[in-house]
């Protein structure tokens, strides 16, 4: 009995030395990942305090709570904070005071809330208004500025009492465009922004209008958030981002900056009406002297270069900061000093980090590879943000004066033990007009010594995008490398990230330059890399990529043992009269609606060569899809059915263009990845 127990005991320390066998990650995992975002950062330094989403499977949604960090502490760890388990907690800012604000559903509706960081209960600010949608604190602390969906020319946040028609029936009427935009038909209400003052840490009253005279949203929708709207230093005066709408509202990419007054005792200014394109992300420097924004050059065009402008709020003046240089930005953050800006875009794959000094217009690049977002000064010469790649989830670093980075937090240590995930090599090769273009190939973790894997040659939605070295909870290539496959990555003419130039390449030529260099990327790859099995490959893509899965089946239609073909464009004709945003298709089509350049659209339409069909197809689309419809993809499926192609039609009826629900997400991956491999698979036979 002695000799038995010795061994078992012995059995349990051995067992307890050894790690355990690294698995590869899976869809579940990935819905499961706790999601970091919205540093902000006491005025004192001491305190970090983020939103972090975690995912409630059983109820099918994510919940949000707030947790903060101890920066002065030696070892300290995150804690929740002000947080309850059964509501949301999200976007925390500090006051100049240290109080910390933030927006929770603690009561039913959406409002504001704020505590003191040394503990206590967290006071209400804000109540009676059925909710707001997102607020900003005044630098004195002193006002909010809120915005919410009403009815264009309201004079307050009150709640106007509706009359029931007991005539009416179910019918939605229009006599103009917007119908219906991204997920949502119209209701005649807009994004609205009000300003509330402050009386003991409440808001008083139902707030004042800001733009009551305007028809617009502010922010802009359907993504737009508190970007684009920023405070006066001195708390007198409120900038924000506004297209005027009306009936040429989809054809028109033209948001403006506009200055107004926050007591709202007169119209909004408009300070870039000489420009019709795009002037967004203003923000005020801290010393109140200057205000920074990112403005696009050529009208209707949604993807232009996005160039740094300052304007002197005292003069006027308004100057291109770091005209020559070609990358488009995409968030502004002012460092401490005044002195410089520091500002993320995409540069070969990478969302970076880049200083951009005031006086000079000199970039300097901070970040190294990875994904930066939500960029916070510390101090006078330190920042905190977020950051990812295509291999890790988001966490939050440091970067001190001398561009040293340190890492903050884990906060998916737990949840990653034990799971291996894959290797990402950046490759580039020559591909259409002998341009360099560059690619990524993502090995799965444990692949065997001279063992293959069948390939997920993954392609990017915009057209003008990129996958980016960045984590997604959507299109996640280390999932596809999790479920066996090798995912190749290109990023093909018309992706961003590479000079405007690049960018423009694909107008006018979505089933041109782009085909020739995914065929390159894809020989590129597989000679490049032997873990690749070139003779067992799917392709998969969605919005553009679907697009182009569509237009692989009748122009490259023997190269794949299947496709999967999520909300992409079948028919350029129909899709130029059911989409909602009509400047994006007609500016890649040449500028013109259909009727007056259908040559333009029927060059690349993939409708025109089902007959040329014979690849498996797998389609995928959300009913709610208002940017591609979902008609598109019926088409393509009845298209494969006529043409007695193996498919399979998969309709999310609470979806929107992204697949978001938890569950679904988890659907979504079943059925791509074993469609995947049932014909990968097939194929090897």
């Amino acid at each position: 009995m002695k000799s038995i127990t010795r061994i078992a005991a012995l059995a349990a320390t051995l067992l307890a030395s050894t790690p355990l066998l690294a698995r590869p990650i899976t869809p579940t995992d990935l819905v499961s990942l706790s999601r970091v975002a919205a540093p902000a950062v006491s005025p004192d330094g001491r305190w970090l305090v983020w939103q972090q989403r975690e995912t409630d499977l059983d109820a099918n949604k994510g919940r949000f709570d707030l947790w903060r960090l101890d920066l002065k502490t030696r070892g300290a760890t995150p804690q929740t904070f002000a947080s309850t388990p059964d509501f949301n907690e999200t976007d925390p800012v500090f006051a100049k005071d240290g109080t910390l604000w933030f927006v929770s559903n603690r009561k039913g509706d959406a409002d504001v809330w704020h505590v003191d960081m040394a503990g206590g209960t967290p006071v209400q600010a804000t109540s009676g208004f059925g909710g707001i949608s997102g607020f900003k604190l005044s630098p004195q602390g002193d006002k909010l500025l809120v915005w919410a969906d009403r009815k264009p020319g309201v004079p307050s946040l009150e709640q106007p009492q509706v009359k029931k028609d007991s005539l009416a029936g179910s019918a939605r009427t229009y006599d103009q465009l917007f119908a219906r935009h991204w997920d949502t038909w119209a209701d005649g209400t807009r994004s609205q922004l009000f300003v509330l003052p402050l009386a003991g840490g409440k808001a008083t009253g139902f707030g004042v209008p800001l733009a009551a005279t305007l028809v617009g949203d502010a922010p802009s929708k359907p993504n737009g958030d508190g970007a684009e709207m920023s405070w006066s230093a001195d708390g007198k005066t409120v900038y924000f981002a506004l297209r005027e709408a009306g009936r040429i509202e989809p054809l028109s990419t033209n948001l403006d900056i506009w200055s107004a007054p926050a007591d709202g005792s007169a119209a909004p200014t408009n300070l870039t009406a000489a420009n019709k394109a795009t002037d967004n992300l203003p923000t005020v420097s801290p010393d109140g002297r200057f205000l920074a924004y990112a403005a696009m050059a050529r009208a209707t065009y949604e993807a232009d270069r996005m160039v740094l402008h300052i304007r002197d709020l005292k003069t006027g003046a308004v100057r291109a900061l770091a005209p020559g240089w070609d990358r488009s930005v995409e968030t502004i953050t002012w460092a401490a000093n005044s002195a410089s800006l520091y500002v993320t875009a995409l540069d070969h794959f990478d969302h970076a980090l880049f200083r951009v000094d005031l006086a000079s217009g000199k970039v300097s690049r901070l970040s190294g590879d990875g994904s930066v977002a939500g960029v916070e000064p510390l101090g006078a010469n330190n920042i905190v943000y977020a950051k990812d790649s295509l291999t890790a989830p988001a966490d939050l670093y440091r970067m001190d004066e001398y561009g040293a980075e340190s890492r903050l937090t884990s906060v998916n240590a737990a949840k990653l033990a034990g799971i291996d995930l894959p290797t990402a090599t950046r490759f580039s090769f020559k591909g259409a007009n002998g341009d360099d273009v560059w690619a990524y190939a993502v090995k799965p973790a444990g692949l065997a010594e001279g063992a293959r894997a069948p390939i997920a040659f993954l392609v990017h939605g915009g057209p003008q995008g990129s996958f980016g070295n960045a984590w997604s909870y959507r299109w996640n290539p280390a999932v596809f490398a999790g479920a066996g496959f090798g995912a190749v990555l290109v990023d093909f003419h018309g992706s961003v990230g590479y000079g405007q130039a690049f960018t423009d390449a694909i107008n006018k030529d979505w089933g041109g330059k782009p085909l020739v260099d995914l065929k390159a990327g894809l020989k590129a790859a597989t000679d490049k890399f032997g873990w690749l099995d070139a003779d067992h490959a799917c392709a998969a893509g969605g919005s553009y990529g679907g697009y182009m899965m569509n237009w692989i089946a009748g122009n490259w239609p023997d190269r794949f043992q299947c496709l999967v073909v999520h909300a992409g464009v079948f028919d350029a004709r129909a899709m130029a009269y059911e989409t909602e945003e009509l400047w994006f298709d007609e500016w890649e089509h040449g500028g013109h609606p259909y009727y007056e350049a259908a040559a333009d659209y029927e060059k690349w339409n993939p409708v025109l060569k089902v007959r040329d069909w014979k690849t498996p197809m797998l389609v995928i689309h959300g009913e709610k899809d208002f940017r591609i419809p979902y008609t598109q993809g019926l088409a393509a499926f009845t298209a494969a059915q006529r043409r007695d192609i193996p498919s399979r039609l998969v309709i999310f009826p609470d979806e929107n263009h992204w697949i978001l629900k938890p569950k679904n997400s988890l659907q979504w991956h079943r059925e791509v990845l074993d469609w995947m491999k049932e014909w990968t698979a097939k194929a090897a036979k």
